[in-house]
């Protein structure tokens, strides 16, 4: 979603449709008793103007169609809002006027546009090959046809009852994913990102490829609390990038260290990004347990890019950063508080006080927007600071709602699709068959489909696809619930360092004014724990049962953790003959996968 640039002070027109759309969102987190088909058409409505009004618009065509989408959006969702008990009287149908007709193409016709302006075409692509199927696929041959049905009564399912625009999908968005959306958003404009370079360059700068292993723990830290690749690319590779190639490391290595450890922000605890909050409804269990079993993966992850890092620096002679560009203990504990503080209150409230995760966040939030009128740098408090961080915060906060609220809500067309037409059971059994009852077919094929969606589709979106179709399938076949959501989330991630489309790569690379081809290459190599970490935590359940398991939990981390260790050596290192690295390819593929742990 290409916005307006705005400079580091928005103006006053975004500001306050800024503050009115978190002002709605943090209204209704803490006001639980509103009902769906009000909270969630309100969700939409305030995302409408950030898609379709403040973005540059391509020619005026473009910009005239996104008034009259606007404008028919907020009055589709106005409507639902004044007239929800007698839509719910209507149990999922249309009532058979023109009107309503002409109100549930409309909305879905706005949600396809919203989703294609804020994302790739693809994701709406997909939701209306899935709508032609439930209009027209009784007339389909064979299994995949379905019996046909009634057009008000499929039509209502989508945008009258709470299914399709107003279904699941979209009460996460609000209960879940946007309390954290908002947190992000005021932690980066305050001294957060000061304190995590000063903390990472004091712990690791000295190091063999110290700036390097700066921006792999940087990261890590940062996203501790961002969960967005997007946006730990953008923060922290904005101060690694050019500070490595300042050190004389190759321009591409510099980008696909900082690609790679950036794309670690959508898997370490305690904000994992959107699709974790998803797949915490979905699978119907606390939040706190998916951040609990994801913490071993996480720092598996970020130890194969340390590794890998070391292994390059090896092999281009690296040096760590001279003693006196430490920062020093003094500045790093200064800066600490920054982002330590939001994040010991974030931790501790889910997981010792085990407050709800919305919650939690929103008090995070409140502690961190207390902190922003401290600058940091002169060690004084500033008002007009404050002011300022916080205009940049309410409309960076409303930019990423509006974003997820268009990826959500047309997903939820897809999803509603499935459930009205029965879809999805008939892919499951598709997979099931082509798989020959062989779970590592089935996981195969999985992998093959989440790395091609992702290609296009943003990490939530190429999840939520790929768990609904593949995801019955792997339960199926005997893989736990878990783990079967954990491996699709992995694998969907693999978009943001495969190429063609490798986001944080491109950032990267632009950050770095170096080709993206290279830097793709080096970063699938770096970044191989998320092609084999998966697979690992499939034959080694364990892994991710540190809370019930602790023992076996650390044994299969140091089973695969050697493993990826021995894999990287054979794929980066250039100071053994080739045959000892291809023993180490093998020893450690056989570690990976042998001897299963749990």
């Amino acid at each position: 979603m290409q916005t307006q640039d705005v400079g580091a002070r928005p103006g006053w027109v975004l500001i306050l449709c800024a503050a009115i759309t978190v002002g709605i969102h943090v209204w209704l987190i803490f006001t639980s008793l509103v009902p769906n088909l009000v909270s969630r058409p309100l969700h939409f409505a305030a995302a409408l103007p950030w898609v379709f009004l403040f973005v540059q618009a391509r020619n005026g065509v473009e910009r005239w169609i996104g008034f009259a989408a606007t404008a028919f959006g907020l009055f589709g969702a106005a409507y639902l809002v004044i007239n929800r008990r007698e839509v719910l009287d209507q149990y999922g149908a249309l009532d058979g006027s023109l009107w309503q007709f002409v109100l549930a193409f409309g909305l879905i016709a706005v949600a396809l546009e919203m989703a294609r302006r804020a994302v790739q075409p693809v994701l709406p692509g997909v939701a209306l090959v899935c709508l032609l199927y439930g209009f027209f696929g009784e007339h389909l041959p064979g299994t995949l046809g379905h019996p046909g049905l009634p057009l008000d009564y499929f039509l209502g399912s989508l945008v009258m009852a709470e299914g399709g625009l107003w279904g699941q999908l979209t009460g996460i968005s609000i209960d879940l994913i946007v309390p954290f959306m908002i947190l992000g958003a005021v932690v980066s404009a305050g001294e957060a990102g000061r304190g995590f370079m000063a903390m990472a360059t004091q712990l690791a700068g000295g190091y063999r490829a110290g700036a390097a292993k700066v921006s792999v723990l940087a990261s890590a830290l940062y996203g501790t609390i961002s969960g967005s690749a997007s946006a730990n690319v953008a923060s922290v590779g904005a101060v690694t990038i050019p500070g490595m190639i300042r050190m004389g490391y190759p321009r591409s290595f510099a980008a696909a260290v900082e690609a790679v450890a950036s794309t670690g922000g959508q898997i370490m605890p305690p904000v994992m990004g959107s699709a974790a909050f998803v797949m915490a409804e979905l699978i119907r269990a606390p939040y706190a347990d998916i951040a609990i079993a994801s913490i071993l993966p996480a720092i598996l992850f970020f130890f194969a890019a340390w590794v890998g890092v070391h292994y390059f620096a090896l092999r281009f002679g690296l040096k760590g950063l001279p003693a006196e560009e430490l920062p020093g203990w003094r500045v790093a504990a200064a800066t600490a508080p920054f982002f330590a503080t939001p994040l010991f209150v974030l931790i501790a409230m889910l997981l010792v006080l085990a407050y709800s995760p919305a919650y939690s966040a929103m008090v995070a939030t409140a502690v961190t927007v207390a902190m922003l009128i401290w600058n940091g740098q002169a060690k004084r408090f500033s008002l007009p600071l404050f002011i300022e961080r916080m205009m940049i915060a309410v409309v960076d906060a409303a930019r990423q709602i509006a974003l997820i609220a268009a990826i959500i809500i047309c997903a939820g067309l897809i999803v509603g699709v499935f459930h009205a037409t029965g879809l999805g059971v008939k892919i499951t059994g598709l997979i099931l068959d082509l798989s020959g009852g062989r779970l590592w077919a089935a996981l195969a094929l999985t992998a093959l489909a989440c790395t091609i969606l992702g290609m296009e589709l943003p990490t939530t979106a190429a999840y939520l696809i790929c768990v609904a179709v593949a995801g019955p399938a792997l339960v199926k076949l005997g893989l736990p619930e878990l783990h079967t959501h954990m491996f699709v989330f992995w694998y969907a991630l693999l978009c943001t360092i495969t190429p063609p489309v490798c986001g944080t790569v491109f950032v990267a690379a632009s950050i770095a004014g170096t080709p993206w081809l290279p830097v793709a290459g080096m970063a699938m190599r770096i970044g191989l724990g998320l092609f084999l970490i998966p697979l690992g935590f499939v034959a080694n359940p364990a892994l991710m049962q540190i809370a019930t398991e602790p023992g076996l939990a650390i044994l299969a981390t140091v089973k695969i953790g050697a493993a990826l260790m021995l894999i990287s050596h054979a794929l980066i290192s250039s100071i053994s003959a080739w045959w000892r690295q291809a023993a180490a390819f093998v020893a450690g593929l056989a570690l990976l996968f042998l001897f299963g742990v749990g």
